[in-house]
């Protein structure tokens, strides 16, 4: 029974346009194939227009000799073999050439000398170039001069030999801007590439931040909040509010980050930095942790763009990790500027490192260290220095530049 279309296994369907031509007919190779094709097609014709400007004036010509005939295709049909041995082509052809000349029997115009000129000029290494220039000369010469010079001839050829070698060298030139162009045109698709994933690192940072510390507040919140309703009414409109506080800021954060998309390359983000700690704190401090901001700087401290924001994402970071994972009751997130550079820490006093039993892994502390590396800086995570609580320590720099 014969299968019908789209009825094949798992290798694919026998309609399927790269099987139609794999039994009973030669099956088509994209790619480097079809010029290789293109390639032998040219070739083949170049070799029969030499063939035709060689061995037809020979045929009509008024020499009668035996020799006249095999000496025009001598010259002219081992071109078609030029691309895998071009010396031995080149011999062959300039000395059936210059014997032929010589004789008395000279082409009309030199098809086969010229093209394989013209192959040293556009395909051979230099020296290789050297020897055809060479070899040519001398076959020129020694045909022209011997038995009697004709100066109107050399004229003539010298320009045509010119001509073939300035066309081979200036493909040549094209061939070489044309891998330079497809270089660049990598590195730059390689660099565009690069710069996409840094982006999508970028965003997937911003929303994971911006999302697990707002939820992670607002949880917290949500929690305490009934139970402080019927005893402490007073505390649990804090709760509440500032679960809306919380919320508003975390949509006007991601109104910013998918803001972001949409604005010129250019363009410097609008981020949190620094001076959005103080906020950051309090609104921990309302989750009901004992949160305290602690700044050594002196002058007051001026950091970049990048490292406030890598600084600010740090500690945000941070902080909801406190909140949903370390049971702890205080926190403290403390900055120290060091000559050139500026140091953030927050300690919390709570289970430590025990605290990352409570849920699966996540990419808090991946994401700290990938913006802390991006900045040129390092960060550091473990048990505080008393044996209780957890620290994490970014050290950026101020006046290096980012790494990329």
């Amino acid at each position: 029974m014969r299968r019908a279309c789209g009825a094949g296994d798992r290798g694919g369907s026998p309609c399927e346009p790269g099987s139609i031509w794999s039994r009973g007919g030669r099956r088509r190779s994209p790619g480097p194939d079809d010029t290789a094709d293109v390639k032998r097609y040219v070739n083949l014709a170049v070799t029969v227009a030499a063939v035709a400007a060689t061995v037809l004036p020979a045929l009509t010509g008024g020499t009668r000799a035996w020799w006249v005939l095999p000496l025009a295709v001598a010259s002219s049909v081992p071109v078609l073999w030029r691309d895998r041995a071009l010396i031995r082509v080149a011999v062959v052809v300039g000395v059936a050439t210059t014997v032929s000349a010589s004789l008395g029997a000279p082409p009309l115009l030199p098809v086969g000398p010229l093209v394989c000129l013209y192959t040293f000029a556009a395909r051979a290494s230099p020296p290789i170039r050297l020897l055809g220039v060479a070899l040519t000369a001398a076959g020129l010469l020694v045909s022209l001069l011997y038995p009697r010079p004709d100066v109107e001839v050399l004229r003539y050829l010298s320009v045509a030999y010119l001509f073939s070698y300035a066309l081979g060298t200036s493909t040549r030139a094209r061939r070489a801007q044309a891998v330079v162009l497809a270089e660049r045109d990598r590195r730059i698709a390689g660099e565009h590439a690069a710069a996409v994933l840094r982006e999508r690192t970028r965003i997937a940072r911003d929303l994971h931040d911006i999302l697990t510390h707002a939820v992670g507040v607002m949880i917290v919140q949500a929690e305490a909040g009934p139970l402080l309703v019927r005893h402490q009414p007073d505390r649990a409109d804090a709760a509440f509010a500032a679960i809306a506080a919380t919320g508003r800021d975390a949509v006007v954060q991601l109104r910013r980050a998918v803001g972001s998309l949409y604005e010129p390359a250019d363009q410097p983000l609008d981020q949190p930095g620094l001076d959005h700690l103080p906020v950051l704190v309090d609104r921990v401090r309302a989750a009901g942790l004992d949160a305290v901001l602690e700044v050594n700087a002196d002058p007051p401290l001026a950091a970049p763009t990048d490292v406030g924001v890598a600084a600010y994402r740090i500690v945000q970071e941070s902080l909801t990790n406190v909140v949903r994972h370390a049971g702890a009751r205080s926190v403290r997130v403390r900055l120290d500027h060091t000559g050139n550079s500026l140091t953030v820490s927050v300690t919390d006093d709570g289970r430590g490192e025990r605290a990352s039993d409570a849920g699966p892994p996540g990419y808090g502390i991946v994401g700290m260290r990938e913006r802390a590396h991006a900045c040129g800086g390092t960060l550091h995570t473990g048990a505080s220095s008393d044996g209780h609580g957890f620290t994490v320590t970014a050290t950026l720099p101020l006046s290096a530049p980012a790494v990329v």
